[in-house]
């Protein structure tokens, strides 16, 4: 049955234009509430989120994101982190071997899973509130130098940004793939014919979308996208990266 929160759901779009005007420290609080708020796997809550308002800093992160000036020009700025520091501190706190345990695939998984459950309540907390967001994945364009201007110390990986404020401009929600593409009942559906016949259909409504949104001026699929933008190899360092925060993926 549709109600209030699922229309705040299905109205989400992301917000690249916000008005001169940052969040009060109550919402803030609010946002992180809420975040807090999400499920976390085993209670073992391994994330963190750092706010980010001095000004040369969201200078920086939005240069290193790829000059994205939402970056920078928003209300606030929210970075969540896959974070087992503090597990491992809990370790020597309690006298608990727990090494093999924080390095491993698995709650590395978990941190990363943990995050995104936070930054989606985060989300729709804030718009909720009558804001907008924008996630930013450009800041692991560049992690190195984005754990320099955060400070995080070893086992905390920044994943990704979210913009947070009052919407300057009016964008349309973008269509999502067909339901019967997503959901799959007791199994798996591998009817080939019907898979990718369900792609054609969204490759038309997309289509149509942006010629739409751009009077003509782009008109392209996005199983198009999809080809060319997967076959642009992009942060091919992460493992490496991943492994020397101490996460060995065991």
């Amino acid at each position: 049955m549709m109600n209030q929160t699922i229309e705040t759901m299905l109205a989400h779009h992301s917000v690249r234009k916000f008005k001169d005007k940052p969040l009060s420290r109550e919402q803030i609080q609010w946002i992180v509430k809420s975040a807090q708020a999400a499920s976390t796997s085993s209670y073992i809550q391994a994330y963190s989120i750092i706010g980010v308002t001095d000004p040369e800093k969201k200078r920086k992160l939005a240069e290193l994101a790829g000059n994205q000036t939402y970056v920078a020009e928003n209300g606030h700025f929210f970075v969540f982190c896959a974070d087992l520091y503090r597990h491992e501190l809990i370790g020597k706190k309690e006298n608990s071997d727990v090494k093999d345990t924080i390095e491993s695939t698995e709650k590395f998984m978990v941190a990363l899973i943990d995050a995104a459950l936070a930054a989606q309540n985060a989300a729709v907390a804030a718009e909720s509130m009558g804001m907008g967001i924008c996630y930013i994945g450009g800041i692991r364009n560049n992690l190195p130098e984005v754990q320099k201007v955060l400070k995080t110390p070893q086992r905390v990986v920044p994943l990704f940004g979210m913009a947070v404020g009052y919407p300057d401009q009016d964008t349309d929600v973008k269509p999502r793939l067909p339901f019967e593409h997503i959901y799959h009942e007791n199994e798996y559906e591998q009817d080939l014919e019907a898979y990718e016949g369900q792609l054609d259909e969204y490759n038309k409504e997309i289509s149509k979308y942006y010629n739409q949104r751009t009077n003509g001026a782009r008109s392209d699929t996005w199983t198009g996208q999809m080809g060319k933008m997967l076959s642009n190899k992009t942060r091919m360092y992460m493992k490496d990266f991943v492994q020397g925060k101490g996460f060995d993926l065991k």
